[in-house]
């Protein structure tokens, strides 16, 4: 089979001009880019069908495929990666139909005017990295306590004591006392003296039991038998997994919380 150049580009073609084109790039798992007049339909865990307009539509090697309108950052229809890609040429149309068996989805989307089709073969083997603040951490753990634990319930965050301030104060399912330090970054022997500060603080009481964790996306060589040797806990905590949390918290309606 004929194997496309790493760049094509067709502007304003005909369904009979672009119809090859585009199948060879989905044959060859290249990124697959079509602007045109389109509509979709989907059958699967529920149906939809989506009239004609002219929107973007991106196939990915992975197997995903989106459909945008002009507006709005989220497609208006979406296949996730793993799916099949088909493509057919009927009459007055360009069809690609996009179908996961497992699970029995298929989304058609048949254009039938392009004015652009864009065949890509990109490379990208950067590493993605989150950047969260311990503020956005310590967020997170409060909007969605199970993050730290299932049964967790925050008292207080911030919490002055003599040596600085208790990042999150609360009680753990078993109704015991538990201090709560963060770091966006691995956590040192440093973070674990910084904990006994708040724990000397906290602890006076011996008939009290209080749990103590150090929350942190991993732990330096040699933190974690420093834990151990004051009888301390560490819970790995992801800046992705609290990106994902605030996240979900924004996008939500408003209406929701008063459920």
């Amino acid at each position: 089979m004929e194997k496309p150049p790493r760049q094509v580009v067709l502007e304003i073609p005909s369904l009979d001009d672009a119809f090859p084109t585009v199948k060879l790039g989905i044959s060859h798992k290249r990124i697959v880019i079509i602007a045109g007049n389109c509509s979709v339909k989907y059958e699967g865990r529920a149906s939809s069908s989506l009239g004609p307009g002219e929107r973007l539509a991106i196939f990915k090697p992975d197997g995903s495929a989106l459909v945008h309108r002009p507006k709005d950052y989220s497609p208006v229809n979406w296949q996730p990666p793993g799916s099949l890609f088909q493509t057919k040429l009927k009459e007055q149309e360009l069809v690609i139909r996009v179908y996961r068996r497992k699970d029995h989805e298929v989304m058609e989307v048949a254009f039938t005017d392009l004015k652009m089709v864009s065949i890509l073969d990109l490379k990208d083997a950067g590493e993605f990295t989150l950047y969260a603040t311990e503020s956005d951490m310590q967020q997170a753990i409060l909007t969605q306590p199970s993050l730290l634990e299932e049964g967790f319930r925050p008292i207080t965050r911030e919490r002055p004591v003599d040596p600085g301030f208790i990042d999150i104060l609360g009680i753990d399912k078993n109704n015991v006392l538990t201090v709560v330090e963060l770091k966006r970054v691995k956590a040192t022997r440093r973070a674990v003296l910084q904990l006994k500060k708040y724990m000397d603080v906290i602890n006076l009481d011996s008939n009290r039991k209080v749990r103590a964790i150090l929350v942190a996306p991993a732990l330096a060589e040699g933190t974690q038998e420093v834990l151990t040797s004051l009888g301390y806990e560490f819970k790995a905590l992801s800046p992705q997994q609290c990106a994902e949390v605030l996240k979900q918290r924004s996008g939500k309606l408003i209406t929701e919380f008063f459920k």
